[in-house]
């Protein structure tokens, strides 16, 4: 069975209508030593975010024709958007700081590589492995600077991340919960050791702002696999509830 989507639908809608911003007139100015570590860094990640995600919309299409799910894509839809949306508030910081935008990245180039060899299901799994790191990183950002803008911009953007897992990882149990066992524990070896990689290129390629965040590598690991246990582990399919995830938060 799949989630409530007329749910989740209403919140990604009423998210859709009601967009946040960071006010201007907070001191934003970085500090040298904090745009040292963040600026390449920062760029990355808004990278990321800003992919139109017509591929996953399109399998997502494909999907609900044959699970009669008529909601799905217009949450898939919701949920790319409000990921452009970060893309647009971090190239507004950015450009409020003279911090260069990236056209390209090794492992923006990865991931979107992966969604697109990837059917539906596939494909969430590696936008959710994305968003479980990007979850961890925007919290150690925040404690990487002062800067207060930056900061609620981070808090932001783990407060919708939340939400997109929530609702990925209802999903994904939904559809391993009518599978095999032996099917489902091959499945979780086999993200486990995607996952560990994934949590490791992030490590390499952003280990400025994660050091500066309070992370080495083995509490940023660790955290990583909080987030993954938390959201991943139950099986068959047992929905996270709303509280549950404010505690995992």
């Amino acid at each position: 069975m799949l989630p409530s989507l007329k749910i989740w639908l209403n919140h990604f809608e009423y998210h859709s209508d009601h967009h946040r911003s960071i006010g201007t007139d907070v001191p934003h100015a970085l500090s040298s030593g904090e745009r040292a570590a963040i600026a390449s860094s920062i760029a990355t990640f808004q990278l990321g975010e800003q992919s139109d995600g017509q591929r996953l919309l399109r399998a997502a299409q494909r999907f609900a024709v044959t699970h009669a799910a008529p909601e799905l894509p217009r949450i898939i839809e919701l949920l790319i958007r409000e990921e452009q949306r970060h893309a647009q508030l971090l190239g507004a910081f950015m450009d409020s700081q003279g911090i260069a935008r990236k056209r390209h990245d090794w492992t923006d180039r990865v991931f979107r590589a992966l969604r697109r060899l990837a059917g539906f299901e596939l494909a969430v799994h590696v936008l959710t492995t994305a968003e479980l790191i990007g979850i961890v990183y925007y919290r150690a950002l925040e404690s990487a600077t002062r800067c207060e803008p930056l900061r609620l911009l981070c808090r932001m953007l783990v407060a919708d991340e939340l939400a997109h897992v929530g609702f990925e990882a209802e999903l994904l149990h939904a559809l391993r919960g009518a599978r095999p066992r032996w099917q489902r524990a091959l499945q979780r070896l086999v993200y486990r050791a995607f996952f560990a990689s994934a949590v490791l290129v992030v490590w390499l390629t952003h280990r400025k702002v994660l050091r500066r965040g309070g992370y080495h590598l083995g509490s940023f690991r660790r955290s990583c696999r909080t987030q993954s246990s938390f959201y991943l582990r139950p099986w068959p399919s047992e929905p996270v509830s709303v509280e549950a995830q404010r505690k995992a938060a």
